[in-house]
């Protein structure tokens, strides 16, 4: 899949806030194939947590307290995002959000990237009982990671999106126009 460049993105909070990203993870993908997977613990604005998030992830606030804040990780990220600005996530809605709540809450400027959703071309083009990251990954034959920690999320949405590419015959990225956005 030559000029297949992207990368999958995925956002753990610690609370119901959209901006309170406690982790964070990319997947890059070049020519098609996986380069590398990346993951940032983050210091959510006053570290607080959510019970319910706790029990989602398991990321506590012991955990982030001396982590990076999301300025300092989103400088990183985005030297990945100047190289490939298009971005992929399962459930983009949500992920994409928590980009726009931050940068806000950051006073940072929005990039220009194009993002699509996994989640979005799985209900497009399969009729599986259940769309969610792990239960796409055990149709679609993909190795599970731990799933709601940001890293693997990242890498199992990189491999779906390479395998909905694949299922569809999408010759280029104007064909995906119901699964994609603007950031």
């Amino acid at each position: 899949m030559k000029g297949l460049d992207f990368i999958a993105i995925d956002f753990e909070t610690a609370t119901g806030k959209r901006s309170s990203i406690c982790e964070a993870g990319i997947c890059v993908v070049k020519d098609g194939k996986v380069v590398e997977t990346k993951s940032w613990l983050v210091r959510p604005e006053d570290n607080v947590y959510s019970y319910w998030n706790i029990q989602v992830h398991g990321i506590r606030p012991k955990q982030t307290e001396n982590a990076p804040a999301f300025p300092e990780v989103w400088s990183e990220i985005m030297e990945y995002v100047k190289e490939t600005p298009v971005l992929v996530a399962h459930n983009a809605a949500f992920d994409m959000s928590c980009i726009r709540k931050s940068l806000e809450l950051y006073d940072l400027p929005t990039p220009d990237v194009d993002y699509f959703c996994t989640l979005r071309a799985a209900r497009h083009n399969y009729d599986f009982y259940s769309n969610t990251l792990d239960a796409l990954c055990m149709e679609l034959d993909i190795p599970v990671g731990h799933h709601h920690r940001a890293g693997d999320d990242a890498e199992m949405c990189a491999r779906i999106f390479l395998k909905e590419i694949r299922d569809a015959h999408w010759p280029d990225w104007s064909e995906l126009n119901y699964c994609s956005g603007k950031l």
